[in-house]
């Protein structure tokens, strides 16, 4: 199902009876409103990549956000929870509506630390609010901007979709002491933040690994152990797939060259980085700017 109302558009996409993802796109200069019946049996997700959106419930008794780059888990097996959306200007919303059937299917082995699987916790009202991972964005701008074939989109969505589940639960298991002690300390996990927001900000000319440590107050083993249990990668192939999205985000603007996106992201030699950008992509960056235009 695919609306475009105006500068807005919504797409639902069922991947199989109980599993469906919603795609909200408000580029208006007004607020849009969104209302789905849904069961009391499923689980919702919502990750909000950029704007605000505001759920209703109770005929608008009371309200809560989803904000800028924070996502939502709400599920309730006592209660519908029908989706009464008001979609802020400038937003982009992906949602994810699962039937708590199929979610224990993908997560049985894993009921011990996701809480509302637990046998006490499974009658019980569950929510969650929390940033979106560098990870899971990545993985969400790749299900919003796919553009292959329709014939094998909804199954490269699926995918993508499974691929963000476990990136996104994966915490549950690395915030457990006995999984991950680094994590204890809030000290490191800041500091390791730190070191994300400083490759990111400087990402055309990122310190080396032994200076970005020295920067953030932390030995290079622990910089390097803690970076892969937060952010499930190592540095710079967190920092390479970070600069790619950047460089494809670029690319769409259509405000830039390939050799000036080449050097906004670090590369000097305009030949490296369409090598790298067809690493990651399977195309280069001009095809992939003319696969726009089509």
């Amino acid at each position: 199902m695919f609306k475009n109302v105006g500068k807005s558009t919504l797409e639902e996409i069922t991947l199989e009876k109980g599993f469906y993802v919603l795609h909200f796109q408000n580029e208006s200069k007004e607020a849009v409103s969104f209302e789905r019946e849904i069961g009391q049996t499923f689980i919702q997700m919502h990750f909000c990549l950029r704007g605000k959106s505001k759920f209703l419930f109770n005929n608008g008794a009371y309200s809560f956000d989803v904000l800028d780059n924070r996502s939502i888990l709400l599920y309730n097996p006592q209660r519908t929870l029908p989706i009464n959306l008001e979609i802020q200007p400038k937003t982009t919303l992906l949602s994810l509506l699962i039937s708590i059937e199929k979610f224990h299917s993908l997560f049985s082995k894993e009921s011990n630390y996701i809480p509302f699987l637990s046998d006490e916790n499974s009658n019980k009202k569950y929510y969650d609010d929390t940033e979106i991972k560098p990870t899971v964005s990545i993985v969400l701008q790749q299900i919003i901007n796919s553009n292959i074939n329709s014939s094998i989109r909804d199954l490269y969505v699926k995918g993508k979709v499974y691929e963000l589940l476990s990136l996104h639960f994966q915490k549950e298991e690395n915030a457990a002491g006995e999984y991950c002690p680094f994590l204890v300390d809030e000290d490191n996990v800041l500091k390791i933040r730190k070191a994300k927001e400083i490759i990111i900000s400087r990402m055309a000319e990122p310190p080396s690994l032994q200076e970005l440590a020295s920067e953030i107050g932390l030995n290079l083993k622990k910089l390097k152990e803690g970076f892969k249990q937060i952010y499930g990668d190592t540095v710079f192939s967190f920092l390479l797939d970070y600069k790619m999205e950047h460089a494809r985000k670029l690319l769409e603007s259509n405000q830039y060259n390939v050799n000036e996106v080449g050097l906004q992201v670090g590369y000097s030699t305009a030949s490296h980085f369409i090598a790298a950008f067809k690493k990651k992509f399977g195309t280069t960056p001009k095809k992939y700017v003319m696969s726009l235009n089509q």
